[in-house]
């Protein structure tokens, strides 16, 4: 069933209650979401972005209740991304011949994916436009690597609406379907995950491109996403947070993280957020084991972190397999000006921390000289590295 944005422009995706897994198994939602495709039916009747594959069938269905899919003039892809896409083969079938509108690389990551060359594709790049009628019309901007090469926002005249497509969205789902109307901190907590997990590798392009839309000077009245909420109520808010994560964000926060065969890592992780606390008192310190604790928060406290500290006992002269997936993870997301530090137990040659060091490097952080390493059971009264550590980070 259709909802109503504003005047002639309906919400006609799909909201996902029961999703838990985004990416394959990379990104974990805990609270739902949503898919969201825009339907205007001006003098024009276009549609903006489909949903993803399974939910195609209902997707079309319900879309053929509410216009006539022949009377469709248009169609406007922001990104090829099977999650906005994957109605499009069930939705062509219906309407062949009817024009798409995307950008030159959305044409190749749609026939990439459903093979379909013939579809009738006209390329846009920023600044083209087109007549809607009514006096509307659709501007078209590039938002390159916001998350994929072929990807763009859509900016609706009259109505000042941005369909922003992966930019500012979250995996939310909100019945209601506008920010004013969600639970505000879950909103703003999923929205930070969303950008610390997909979107920090491109953040400085997330710095320009925003640069680029306000040197516009467009009116924007509403933020219309592709996943999670609408921002309606003061929507250049989320703007303003996306500005100021994009630039090497953090707070005066330090987070643990680490994996323990027999609890002698996990006593070191404690000791040190205790000595980081007596040493900083004002400083969150917030500690998790990665094989108990959701890899995607994690990493959006990290996100919020000015340093990390990560252990691992060694295993085999190397650390455990749970810490050296989750530092792959950590590479990928490329964060910048974070501080780090190592630590773990060992029975017998003890490489763990020199493995940590090497990959936290790699990473992009700045690794501190003192580590905390110790051979065998930790004695509480002599894990003396632990407050070296500190004030290392502290400073």
């Amino acid at each position: 069933m259709k909802k109503l944005i504003k005047n002639n422009v309906f919400w006609v995706g799909k909201t996902d209650w029961e999703l838990e897994f985004f990416h394959g198994a990379d990104y974990t939602i805990n609270h739902g979401s949503s898919q969201n495709s825009y339907l205007i039916t001006e003098e024009k009747t276009v549609l903006i972005d489909t949903v993803w594959m399974p939910h195609a069938t209902e997707f079309v269905a319900n879309l053929a209740s509410e216009v006539s899919l022949d009377q469709i003039d248009f169609l406007v892809i922001n990104h090829g991304e099977v999650d906005h896409s994957g109605a499009l083969p069930a939705l062509m079938e219906k309407i062949p011949n009817t024009p798409i509108y995307c950008t030159a690389s959305a044409i190749k990551s749609l026939t990439g994916q459903y093979h379909h060359p013939e579809w009738d594709f006209h390329v846009v790049k920023t600044g083209d436009s087109i007549d809607i009628g009514n006096g509307k019309k659709l501007v078209f901007v590039e938002m390159k690597m916001l998350h994929w090469p072929d990807s763009m926002a859509t900016y609706m005249t009259g109505d000042n609406i941005l369909f922003s497509n992966d930019a500012f969205g979250q995996h939310y789902a909100v019945e209601e379907l506008f920010n004013d109307a969600a639970d505000t901190c879950l909103l703003w907590a999923e929205a930070q995950k969303y950008y610390a997990n997909i979107l920090t590798p491109f953040s400085m392009l997330v710095k320009r491109k925003i640069e680029e839309i306000l040197a516009l000077n467009l009116t924007i009245d509403i933020i219309a996403p592709s996943h999670g909420a609408i921002w309606r109520e003061n929507p250049l808010r989320i703007v303003e947070k996306y500005y100021e994560w994009s630039k090497d964000y953090q707070e005066d926060q330090i987070t643990i993280v680490y994996d323990t065969m027999w609890d002698g890592t996990m006593r070191l992780a404690h000791r040190i957020g205790k000595e980081i606390s007596l040493k900083s008192p004002a400083t969150k310190v917030k500690i998790f084991n990665v094989s108990k604790t959701n890899k995607n928060d994690i990493m959006t406290e990290v996100f919020k972190s000015k340093a990390v500290v990560v252990g691992s006992p060694t295993v085999g002269s190397n650390i455990l397999s749970s810490v050296g997936g989750w530092l792959e993870f950590l590479k990928e997301l490329k964060f910048k000006n974070k501080k780090a530090a190592v630590f773990g137990c060992y029975g017998w040659s003890g490489e763990s921390t020199k493995v940590l060091r090497e990959r936290l490097t790699e990473a992009g952080f700045s690794v501190v000289a003192p580590e905390l390493k110790w051979n065998w059971t930790p004695v509480d009264e002599e894990l003396t590295g632990a407050a070296e550590i500190a004030a290392a980070l502290c400073e």
